[in-house]
């Protein structure tokens, strides 16, 4: 599986491909220069049950990391990404 980020000034998203076909997707608004919201997490019917959100949770992790970037996850789903996985909530914005 595929992930790419697509970026913008004040949007971007993160797409899973799989097989050439979009697997899902997690799109972003920028909050200020040094963090970003994290506003909606889906997955494409077929891609169920594959981990697809979580892996686009950790390539947004993999990001912030790597730009020393700060996420707010108002997605439900990768709120409960964050609260499962201690290891991750060091990008976390507090």
């Amino acid at each position: 599986m595929e992930i790419n980020q697509i970026n913008d000034i004040r949007k971007g998203y993160f797409e899973a491909i799989e097989d050439g076909k979009e697997a899902g997707k997690m799109t972003y608004t920028w909050a200020g220069d040094s963090k970003f919201i994290i506003d909606h997490t889906e997955v494409n019917e077929g891609f169920n049950g594959k981990g697809v959100g979580k892996k686009l949770v950790l390539a947004a992790v993999d990001y912030a990391r790597n730009n020393n970037l700060k996420i707010i996850p108002l997605c439900p789903f990768a709120k409960s990404v964050f609260d499962k996985t201690e290891e991750i909530r060091d990008v976390l914005f507090s």
